[in-house]
């Protein structure tokens, strides 16, 4: 059966740590599902853009793509900039638009892998207060959805959790690691969602200097990996074309 080519969008960074872990996102993608093709386009900053990725598919051949959004919410990018770039693709590509990553419960497995895989195991839930440091936005949709996000976690366990903000919105991590220390917080964790490191990363991690853990950000961990291939399917689906599991 013919498959459509996966093409990931992704935001693009002067760091270039970012497209590193964008690449490697992508190649544990393309080993789950052999025989799919995916391709990786960046909206600024990064080589091929986003446009470039499209002309070249177009030139090749390929007439069916589905576009995902490698972001955790739906914010500016996934809602204006992004369709604004798809709409200028060649007309002979039939292009569908995925879901964003978030939320999803392999994302909050993830932050769960970075959590233990920085000291800390399921034991030290109950003791432990978390921070959950997103970029930030100024749309609320996308603060809303970070605060349902630590909510859900609250209910996991965790003694506190708590939603910071390295840009946009309040509070930025560092308040909310005093916040819960005020609180008699035993120990206080800092898990960054975000998926690949950069400027904001980079702030969070510096907001994160008075508590206990800081985990890492979500990199290519293997459960991303698959919601990749999650998302792929449920835009298939969605237009009438079977899924394939990976």
């Amino acid at each position: 059966m013919h498959r459509p080519v996966l093409l990931v969008i992704a935001h693009g960074s002067r760091d270039p740590r970012h497209a590193a872990t964008v690449d490697a996102l992508v190649r544990r993608a393309r080993a789950l599902r052999p025989g799919l093709r995916v391709e990786t386009g960046f909206l600024d900053f990064d080589a091929p853009s986003v446009p470039q990725v499209l002309d070249r598919l177009a030139l090749e051949g390929v007439r069916d793509v589905v576009a995902l959004p490698l972001l955790l919410t739906r914010a500016f990018h996934a809602k204006a900039d992004i369709p604004a770039v798809l709409d200028r693709a060649p007309a002979r590509l039939n292009i569908r638009l995925a879901d964003v990553l978030g939320p999803s419960p392999l994302l909050l497995a993830t932050l769960e892998r970075r959590l233990y895989e920085a000291g800390l195991s399921p034991a030290d839930r109950s003791s432990t207060g978390l921070v959950l440091a997103s970029a930030g936005s100024t749309d609320p949709e996308a603060i809303a959805v970070i605060a349902e996000i630590a909510r859900e976690l609250r209910h996991t366990g965790w003694c506190a959790v708590r939603p910071a903000f390295a840009s946009a919105a309040l509070p930025r991590t560092e308040d909310a690691v005093r916040e819960l220390r005020a609180m008699g917080v035993r120990r206080v964790a800092v898990a960054p969602y975000v998926i690949a490191p950069g400027f904001l990363p980079d702030r969070i991690a510096r907001g994160a200097a008075g508590a206990d853990v800081l985990a890492d950000v979500l990199g290519a961990a293997p459960e991303l990996a698959r919601l990749l291939l999650v998302r792929y399917d449920e835009a298939r689906v969605r237009d009438g074309v079977p899924a394939l599991s990976a």
